[in-house]
């Protein structure tokens, strides 16, 4: 079974890209499947069902980190597709910080990037970004062309060692170019002793067990102060 793990920002286009991947296996007569983590609601999983018919799954992370709830549950994720036959394995998680780090060390990791944001977008992004072997640029039909092209030549920068490959979630032009990748890569699956290809965030405070009091007097565990003398 291939897996692909999909991240990036809320909205860049992540399932409609699956969605568009998923017909051109279908019709190749692949047999493929999607699990869909994220933070508050979602019904993509069900649209994907609803549309397709292929296994879907989904799983809400609520109050906790989604990359968190998401490498938590890896394991499990890959025994799912494997007991409904997929051949090919879209997991998609939410990125919300742009520090998460989902991807993992010998299972293809792309993560999803839009041209609206301006320039310096890739740079504000972390592991997710910089860990990724494929980066989909979407949204290029809405900037310039030498807007589009300024962005994806920043690109290398924040991901050296990424293909780099230009998508259309709407209509779905690139998306055979993905799958070209995603079916020449070699692929192990992930076991339990596979690891991370980085670290994730890290804030173990006592507003990560619910506080809402702010003040000094109620923050414990792992807090960081900004110098702000420094700034007087």
């Amino acid at each position: 079974m291939i897996i692909l793990t999909m991240a990036g920002p809320p909205s860049v286009g992540k399932t409609a890209i699956i969605a568009h991947a998923v017909k051109a296996l279908l019709a190749a007569g692949r047999k493929p499947a999607a699990v869909k983590f994220d933070t508050r609601s979602t019904a993509d999983a069900e649209r994907l069902k609803r549309d397709f018919g292929i296994p879907t799954i989904s799983g809400l992370s609520d109050y906790l980190c989604p990359d968190h709830y998401f490498v938590s549950n890896m394991e499990e994720a890959i025994a799912w597709g494997h007991h409904h036959g997929a051949d090919i394995l879209f997991i998609e998680t939410a990125g919300l910080c742009l520090r998460c780090a989902p991807h993992i060390e010998d299972i293809p990791a792309a993560t999803v990037v839009d041209c609206l944001g301006g320039f310096d977008v890739p740079t504000k992004m972390g592991p997710m970004l910089s860990c990724a072997d494929l980066v989909l640029v979407t949204k290029g039909d809405l900037v310039s062309q030498a807007e589009r092209e300024v962005f994806i030549h920043g690109l290398p920068q924040s991901a050296p060692h990424a293909t780099i490959l230009s998508i259309n979630g709407l209509t779905g032009t690139g998306v055979r170019a993905l799958l070209r990748w995603l079916l020449q890569r070699p692929n192990r699956e992930a076991s339990a002793t596979s690891r991370l290809r980085h670290d994730m965030p890290a804030s173990i405070c006592s507003y990560c067990t619910g506080e809402r009091r702010i003040g000094r007097a109620y923050q414990t565990g792992n807090v960081e102060k900004l110098d702000w003398e420094a700034g007087l």
